[in-house]
């Protein structure tokens, strides 16, 4: 571990620096990282450190469940653009982080995660609450490490901070044994992090940038294909500058939206698995794709052999590991999208594309996102629409993992960077509720939505206690069909309507809200949607909604595993639907 020394650090006296704890170690160098907000639970192991954070100007907040305190940073780094910081005890606190840990890894969020240890004398002995959390936490973090020095405490901490927020974001895990925690050490100064073996590369090679700008002026069927990783580098208006000057139509990934307007023409929405028809349609007749912060996910190219196949491939990402790891780029651009897509914009030109355009205005018209909007039943697509109606663009949305995550995306315009909160890469169920309470203390002001499933749902509803006792006013709209949602689709569709276990009993989930001390509000007649949303809106508290839908609905259209784009199931009841 290695900080780069200071100027002048020579004729600095070390008796002038202060001698203490390491547990007033962690607090010092958390707030020197900028820390303000945390989140995690107590436990035997780190009473040292909660005793120091007692008098620490630190908001912290206490979850249910440590996988909700991780998912609660993870929530509060998407919605601020912070790190997230989350703390947990030994054994057990450690176990429960890790579902958060990798679902911040797989969706390349920045997170510190500080977990005790027993102490180090003892480690190998299964001692009481002892896990190997360096071990078990390796293949889901960015990096991590444990402290058996406390000389080694700063520098880790810096090490972590620096490590999660450079680069491609993500978690970073620092194990402390409870006896560092109580040795006292002198601290050191801050003077940045030098780390040799670590060299994230911000610029990218012009030569490449402009091999890319060339092939941008050639095309004549461009999509342009955005990731979560344009949202990560905070280009979204460098990423709308570059569209429209090069004229391309637009097309996200699930952790993408937001990044380009939705409501602008020139706009695809998502594509993929449940994509829009005219997504899926242009990337398979493109002649030239331009990934920016995306990496190419089995949901978004269904048979890899058969995505884009008339395509060049421009490959623009700070992972180099991602390049060409899923499909071959024949122009890779490694770099900050920040930067690289502001060197396109300077030599790219602006073209018409009038065909083009004209054949994906066609597959627009045909292929609408379609639901039976004359139904008497509540279905779920409408609720959606009325969220939207009811809010356009001033929500941040927050989503659990199911079909109504999938509708979410479709049905409801995002408009902004970091309003569209979702578990892309892991699919973690349980996600919503816990996201959305990191989303509100991250922006208190804020209105934030948690659009979330029945079974989600039901995984961490008992965060609905936190977000009463810190008063957050999170609001929830449960999409409740009584059972699991997607995995109900699948049964029908390749499983011969074989429906094994995937029906489940709810509570009353507007009583179980007031029982905590929140508003509980059931609908159950379409008449009532649009009453209960503005009644939402306007609760100061934390508004549990449960929106009983149709239970045999299906999110399309679909492109099935394995499957080319362009096999999209569905397309036939949108046309029934015209």
């Amino acid at each position: 571990m290695k900080e780069k020394p200071s100027k002048g650090a020579s004729a600095r006296s070390s008796s002038n620096l202060p001698i203490k704890l390491g547990s007033e170690i962690i607090v010092d160098t958390l707030i020197e990282q900028g820390v303000d907000t945390m989140f995690g639970y107590l436990g035997g192991v780190v009473l040292p450190l909660f005793d120091k954070l007692y008098d620490a100007p630190i908001n912290f907040i206490i979850p249910r469940h440590e996988q909700g305190g991780a998912h609660m940073a993870d929530g509060y780094a998407r919605a601020s653009g912070k790190v997230g910081c989350v703390v947990a005890t030994s054994g057990p606190g450690a176990c429960n982080l890790t579902t958060g840990i990798a679902n911040a890894m797989m969706d390349s969020v920045p997170m510190v995660a500080i977990t005790g240890q027993v102490r180090t004398s003892l480690i190998g002995n299964d001692a009481f609450q002892e896990a190997d959390t360096t071990g078990i936490t390796r293949p889901i973090t960015k990096h991590n490490m444990i402290v058996k020095d406390v000389k080694d405490l700063q520098p880790a901490i810096r090490e972590a901070f620096f490590i999660a927020k450079t680069g491609r974001p993500g978690p970073v895990l620092v194990d402390i044994p409870v006896d560092i925690e109580v040795t006292q050490c002198q601290m050191t100064p801050f003077n940045g992090v030098d780390l040799p073996g670590y060299k994230p590369k911000a610029k990218g090679h012009h030569r490449q940038i402009s091999m890319a700008a060339e092939a941008i002026n050639k095309s004549e069927k461009p999509v342009l294909y955005v990731g979560g990783g344009v949202i990560s580098a905070n280009a979204s208006d460098e990423l709308r500058a570059f569209a429209l000057k090069a004229n391309l139509p637009v097309t996200m990934t699930l952790l993408g939206l937001g990044a380009y307007d939705q409501t602008r023409p020139e706009s695809l929405d998502m594509l993929g698995m449940h994509g829009t028809a005219y997504a899926n349609y242009a990337v398979q007749e493109c002649d030239l794709m331009i990934a920016v912060g995306a990496r190419f996910d089995d949901r978004v190219t269904g048979k890899v052999k058969t995505f884009a196949p008339h395509a060049k491939i421009i490959h623009i990402d700070v992972d180099p590991s991602s390049i060409s790891k899923n499909i071959s780029a024949d122009i890779p651009v490694v770099g900050d999208a920040k930067y690289i897509l502001t060197e396109l914009t300077k030599e790219v030109q602006s073209r018409a594309r009038k065909e083009w355009f004209s054949k994906i205005a066609d597959w627009k018209k045909r292929f609408p996102l379609r639901y039976d909007t004359k139904s008497p039943n509540i279905k779920p697509q409408y609720v959606i629409e009325q969220i939207w109606e009811a809010t356009k663009d001033r929500a941040i949305i927050v989503t659990g993992v199911g079909q109504h995550q999938m509708w979410a995306g479709q049905f409801y315009k995002h408009t902004r960077p970091r309003h569209f909160i979702t578990s892309g890469g892991l699919g973690t169920m349980g996600f919503g509720l816990p996201a959305a309470i990191g989303a509100q203390v991250a922006k208190p002001d804020a209105l934030v939505i948690d659009i979330d499933g029945d079974s989600s749902f039901n995984m961490t509803m008992g965060e609905i206690c936190t977000a009463v006792q810190y008063e957050l006013p999170v609001k929830v709209c449960i999409i409740n069909n009584g059972c699991m949602g997607m995995v109900r689709q699948w049964q029908q569709l390749f499983y011969g309507k074989r429906y094994s276990k995937s029906s489940l009993q709810n509570p009353e989930f507007a009583a179980v809200a007031e029982a905590f001390g929140a508003v509980g509000i059931t609908v159950d007649k379409k008449s009532e949607v649009k009453s209960a949303i503005d009644k939402m809106l306007k609760e100061k508290r934390p508004c549990v909604v449960d929106f009983k839908v149709e239970r045999e609905e299906n999110v399309w259209p679909m492109v099935p595993a394995g499957k080319s784009l362009e096999e999209m199931d569905g397309l036939d009841i949108f046309e029934s639907m015209a």
